[in-house]
């Protein structure tokens, strides 16, 4: 491998830690957090979500730079705009869940959350991925010269947002695992970090439809 290549592919892995902290990236991620009760769990939702997203990233932009093809804009902010849907959806979720979870046994609740936690981080990812295909396949086309550069890139690229998300979300996840045993103050965080990821969706959504114009695109 060349340095030249290898310079390549150092800069795409720090773009990848860079790119998973995102805040549509770090919101979403943190109402998964939010229900962790081991440190562990937490830092695990960021690596299933490392994964969905490179997954995503790797076979959308594979297929597009094979085929010399390219998403519309239309097409790349409607699938933008999904992220925001999602972000809201997670959010009165994650309200939802803290109320419904007074109503029910701390073992009741704890086999829910800890039964599909990481499918939940993996979808997030997939379409945090799906959303962000476009614009990978655009920095890869300007990067590398070659199909296999371009997988090699992608890949290395999403080992960087795994390691970005899996830092991050250990971190976010402290609060969440300490205040667990308190259900108080526990329940006050969850529904923060639900109401965050609620507010942030609908402005994401306004500014992709309104601001850059995706509502005239589909008109």
């Amino acid at each position: 491998m060349s340095i030249t290549l290898f310079s390549i592919l150092s800069l795409g892995f720090v773009l990848g830690i860079k790119h998973a902290i995102e805040p549509d990236h770090v919101i979403a991620v943190s109402t998964i957090a939010s229900k962790s009760k081991k440190l562990w769990q937490s830092t695990l939702a960021g690596v299933f979500w490392g994964i969905g997203h490179t997954l995503t990233l790797f076979i959308v932009g594979i297929i597009l730079i094979i085929m010399k093809d390219e998403i519309s804009a239309k097409i790349s902010m409607s699938l933008e705009f999904l992220v925001g849907i999602m972000l809201v959806y997670l959010g009165i979720m994650n309200i939802i869940s803290f109320r419904e979870k007074k109503q029910h046994t701390h073992s009741h609740v704890s086999s829910l959350e800890n039964k599909y936690p990481y499918l939940k981080s993996t979808a997030i990812g997939l379409v945090h991925g799906l959303a962000g295909s476009a614009a990978m396949v655009l920095l890869t086309l300007t990067t590398v010269q070659t199909t296999w550069e371009a997988a090699i890139y992608i890949v290395v690229f999403g080992a960087g947002t795994i390691l970005g998300m899996l830092c991050f979300t250990t971190v976010l996840g402290i609060p969440f695992v300490f205040s667990s045993r308190k259900y108080s103050v526990n329940r006050i965080l969850a529904v923060i970090a639900g109401g965050i990821s609620f507010a942030f969706g609908i402005y994401y959504m306004y500014n992709l439809g309104v601001t850059e114009g995706l509502f005239s695109l589909w008109i």
